[in-house]
C-alpha cells in the first residue's frame, strides 16, 4: 500500500519549503504576505478574522539558512518515521487527521496562553512550521501504542511515550528561549493525546478526512478485482479480511488424516496459535471495543499487522 497521506503531507512541505527559499522570500509583496496572513499571529482580535492560519501554518517553514533546513528535515523525518507505520497500520486518513488536528490543536493552545500571558515570549510572536503536528502524530500513536520503542543515537532504544514526555520537559524547563513556540508544542501533544483516547473509546474523529481520498479509492475499485488491499483499510480491516480469508479457506480445505508428525509441526502449531488469539482479539473488539484491550493484546495485534 502507498502511503499516500504521507506522500501528500511530505510533498506539500518540501515544496513550498523550496519554493519560499527560491522566489516568495525575496519578493517583498510575497514576504509580507506570507507571514501576516498565512503564518500565525495568535494576537487578537486578528487571528478571529483569519482564521485559516490555524492550518496553513502548519505547512510553512519560513526560517531560512541552516537552522530553517534543521527546522524542517527534523520535522520531516520525524513524520515519516513514525508516521508511514501508523498510515500502514490505520490507513491515510487517519494520518491526515492527525496531522491537522494536531496542528490545529498547537494553533489554539498558542492563541489562549498568549491572550492570558502575553508577556511570555514563547507563547506568542509569529508562529510557523508543522512541529506542532507532526507531534500530534508522534503523541497519537504514543498513546494507542504504549509498548512501541524507537532506537536513538546514544539514547538506544527508548518508548516513545517517554520521548514524548521527556521533549516537553525540556520545551517547559526552556520555556523562556527566544524563537521555539513551546505553547505550539504543547498544544499539538495534547490534541494528539486527546485524538488517541477519542479513537480507542471508539469515537471516530478522523472520519472527515477521508474526502481527501475517496476518488483514488473509487477509481482503484473500478479497476481492481479484490477488494483486499485497498487503500484506507488500516490495520482492523486488513486483518477482518485476512480472518475472513482464512475461516473461507478452512471450510473449503478437505479434511485429512495425518498419520505422520511433520518435520515443521512445532512452527505449524506456534502459527495456528498465534492466530487463533489474534481471532480472539478481533471478536474481543467486536464485542467491547479497542479500548478493552490489554497492552499485551494490542502488543499481539499490532505485532500480526506487521506481517
Amino acid at each position: 500500500m502507498q502511503p499516500q497521506a504521507l506522500k501528500a503531507l511530505l510533498t506539500i512541505n518540501v515544496v513550498i519549503y523550496v519554493v519560499w527559499l527560491l522566489l516568495f522570500i525575496h519578493i517583498d509583496a510575497t514576504n509580507a504576505f506570507v507571514w501576516n496572513h498565512l503564518a500565525l499571529n495568535p494576537r487578537l482580535p486578528g487571528i478571529l478574522f483569519e482564521p485559516w492560519q490555524l492550518l496553513t501554518y502548519n505547512f510553512l517553514h519560513l526560517q531560512p539558512g541552516f537552522w530553517g533546513l534543521i527546522h524542517i528535515g527534523f520535522n520531516m523525518l520525524w513524520l515519516y518515521w513514525i508516521g508511514k507505520e501508523y498510515e500502514e497500520l490505520h490507513g491515510p486518513h487517519r494520518l491526515m487527521a492527525a496531522y491537522i488536528i494536531g496542528g490545529l490543536g498547537g494553533g489554539i493552545l498558542t492563541v489562549i496562553l498568549h491572550a492570558l500571558l502575553p508577556g511570555v515570549g514563547a507563547f506568542g510572536g509569529v508562529v510557523h512550521g508543522a512541529s506542532a503536528s507532526v507531534l500530534g502524530v508522534i503523541t497519537t500513536v504514543a498513546i494507542l501504542y504504549p509498548y512501541k520503542s524507537v532506537a536513538l543515537i546514544f539514547l538506544g532504544t527508548v518508548r516513545l511515550i517517554y520521548l514524548v514526555i521527556g521533549y516537553l520537559a525540556l520545551n517547559l524547563l526552556f520555556l523562556s528561549g527566544g524563537g521555539t513556540s513551546v505553547s505550539a508544542h504543547l498544544g499539538g501533544a495534547l490534541f494528539g493525546y486527546l485524538l488517541a483516547r477519542a479513537e480507542s473509546r471508539g469515537v471516530d474523529l478522523s472520519s472527515w478526512a477521508q474526502i481527501f481520498f475517496q476518488r483514488r479509492g473509487r477509481s482503484r475499485r473500478r479497476h481492481s478485482p479484490s477488494p483486499r488491499h485497498e487503500e484506507g483499510q488500516g490495520m482492523f480491516g486488513r486483518l477482518s479480511g485476512w480472518k475472513s480469508s482464512k475461516e473461507s479457506e478452512e471450510t473449503q480445505r478437505p479434511t485429512r488424516i495425518h498419520t505422520m508428525r511433520s518435520p515443521d509441526a512445532n512452527v505449524e502449531d506456534a502459527n495456528g496459535k498465534s492466530e487463533s488469539e489474534v481471532d480472539r482479539i478481533l471478536d474481543k473488539i467486536s464485542e467491547s471495543g479497542y479500548n478493552s484491550l490489554s497492552d499485551e493484546e494490542k502488543k499481539i495485534l499490532y505485532e500480526a499487522s506487521r506481517r
